[in-house]
């Protein structure tokens, strides 16, 4: 399994791609292509041009929740694929995979959309959709885990904006947030978006699903920004008896948060460009 961060809060030094609050990487498993988030703008896709990498051949786009830091750049996604089809260059219908939520409207104090900015119908014009709540595989080795079930009592405690569900509004839980683990040659490796369920219930989750312990590595947003002092200690003392091999903590995870999780576990740097690749299983 290879790994290519194509957006994060970070570049690395360096390498002249661009940044955003926002979280973006794509993936080869099995053969397949696929994308993961999709940012804000469309950042994502001027880095994955520089890098040569081409998103008008993608077998799958996976959306990690509905907040905007990852799902609006799919505007630019669709542009894009307009474009192919207006100038007659090959382009794939990609399958979209998320939770049954992720279109649903947000809003959080001032700011009046933080949600998705498409309806499923926009979106099955260019996507064969694929909402599903409950965890499969993707590939032989790479697994959509599905809605987290939320276990521990330090983390997902509390709500952020409101959510728009069947007509009505309610506190906003992020029940969509969900993520991918793949089997690799000596365990797990886990990829998430922003862990709003909570990054230790993912991995329970990712364990659970792939019925694998060891975890290898873990990367992507782990939603610790001035984390209540109950999460962190919770989520430091959970990352010392778990004992991953590397942690790649980015995107949503505030400086003091790092500097703390590299006291419990091996933590690397993150940034646009940055290329991660991994034994397959036997």
């Amino acid at each position: 399994m290879k790994l290519t961060v194509l957006l994060d809060n970070n570049t690395l030094i360096d390498r002249y791609f661009l940044g955003e609050p926002g979280f973006s990487c794509y993936i080869q498993c099995d053969g397949k292509k696929i994308l993961f988030d999709c940012g804000y703008s469309d950042a994502f896709l001027i880095n994955a041009r520089k890098m040569g990498i081409d998103l008008l051949d993608l077998d799958m786009v996976v959306l990690s929740h509905g907040h905007l830091d990852h799902t609006w750049g799919l505007a630019a996604l669709l542009r894009l694929y307009t474009e192919a089809e207006i100038e007659h260059l090959p382009c794939r219908k990609p399958k979209l995979i998320a939770h049954s939520h992720v279109f649903s409207s947000r809003k959080m104090a001032e700011v009046p959309e933080i949600g998705s900015i498409f309806t499923r119908e926009t979106l099955a014009r260019f996507f064969d959709l694929e909402l599903q709540n409950q965890p499969f595989n993707l590939t032989p080795r790479l697994a959509f885990l599905g809605q987290i079930e939320r276990k521990n009592s330090f983390e997902a405690a509390h709500p952020l904006g409101t959510v728009l569900i069947d007509g009505v509004e309610q506190d906003d839980y992020i029940l969509d947030d969900t993520a991918l683990a793949c089997m690799v040659r000596d365990g797990l490796v886990i990829i998430t978006g922003c862990s709003h369920a909570g990054i230790c219930n993912i991995v329970e989750q990712a364990r659970s699903v792939c019925g694998e312990k060891h975890i290898v590595d873990i990367i992507g947003g782990f939603h610790l920004l001035d984390p209540p002092a109950e999460q962190l200690a919770g989520t430091l003392a959970y990352m010392e008896t778990l004992s991953p091999d590397v942690l790649h903590a980015c995107h949503c995870t505030d400086l003091k948060s790092k500097i703390a999780l590299a006291q419990a576990a091996n933590l690397e740097e993150v940034g646009v460009g940055l290329v991660l690749e991994y034994e397959n299983a036997d």
